[in-house]
């Protein structure tokens, strides 16, 4: 039986990759100078640069979950055309996304009792979750079922690495997860958090680099420290707004490890508005993080 794939805008996929996968996206939105916008418009080519000025600026952006109109309009067409789905969603631990989309799939299920709707918290965010999509999406090429795929995404999602780093400590401040006073003295001193994804899907502080080269190389670095047959993965790398330093990251670790393919795509508005612009990102397979 045919099955579709369907993630949500934060897994931060390329058009080329979204249309290539031949998957489809809901869209999160977020609300910027009183109005809303879609964080994904099937078929426009992103601009987010408005988005990243007012960040700049400390203007602030609220954002909201997955609505039950916006699994509807994805989800039903596709049931209704005789397509099962398996849903990979953002991480609960940051995002009520994922319950929403469960709450959805239930009536789903009595609506279509023919149909089979799998949703699974990927316990991943931004390229992290795109990387997931990536791999379900080879093996569904390949010939695997809905279960068959479903069934390597639980067993694999928490082997896929999100190491990233921050530019700015305002962001972090701002969303009550730094003090005030830590964060005026880290920015004094070019203080730059390094971050990782946890296995309950939340992100954690790992450490702190003096400026904005050393947590770039610590990003590089995390690559060989902790990634596996690193040589024939595809690496993505997520940036705020900071292309040369995403491009920078991408030469070096195919120079240092000999990775051959590195997908780079900007982060999208939802969760820019709390990471901010500069924010950089890698992500690999590895053991279990």
């Amino acid at each position: 039986m045919s099955f579709k794939i369907v993630t949500d805008s934060c897994a931060n996929l390329t058009n080329e990759q979204i249309k290539g996968f031949d998957i489809e996206i809901m869209s999160l939105q977020y609300h910027m100078n009183n109005q809303s916008f879609d964080s994904y418009i099937k078929g426009a080519a992103p601009d987010f640069s408005n988005v990243y000025k007012f960040l700049r600026e400390k203007g602030k952006i609220t954002t909201s979950l997955i609505t039950r109109e916006e699994c509807d309009k994805v989800i039903i067409p596709l049931l209704q055309k005789g397509e099962d789905v398996l849903v990979l969603a953002f991480s609960s631990g940051l995002s009520g996304t994922y319950q929403n989309i469960v709450l959805a799939a239930e009536d789903y299920k009595e609506a279509f009792p023919e149909r089979k709707v799998i949703v699974v918290d990927t316990l991943a965010a931004s390229m992290g979750q795109g990387l997931i999509v990536h791999y379900a999406v080879q093996l569904q090429k390949a010939g695997k079922t809905i279960d068959e795929v479903t069934a390597w995404v639980e067993e694999n999602k928490l082997c896929i690495y999100h190491i990233f780093t921050l530019d700015d400590l305002f962001f972090l401040k701002r969303g009550g997860r730094l003090s005030g006073t830590t964060a005026v003295v880290g920015s004094v001193l070019g203080i730059k958090p390094l971050m990782h994804m946890a296995n309950d899907g939340k992100l954690y502080a790992t450490g702190k680099a003096r400026g904005r080269k050393a947590s770039i190389e610590h990003l590089i670095n995390s690559v060989g420290e902790k990634a596996v047959d690193i040589e024939n993965q595809t690496v993505f790398i997520v940036h705020g707004d900071s292309y040369e330093d995403a491009k920078f990251i991408a030469a070096a670790v195919k120079t240092k490890y000999g990775v051959k393919d590195v997908v780079i795509n900007c982060l999208d508005p939802v969760i820019a508005s709390h990471s901010g612009p500069g924010t950089l990102a890698i992500f690999f397979m590895g053991k279990q993080r």
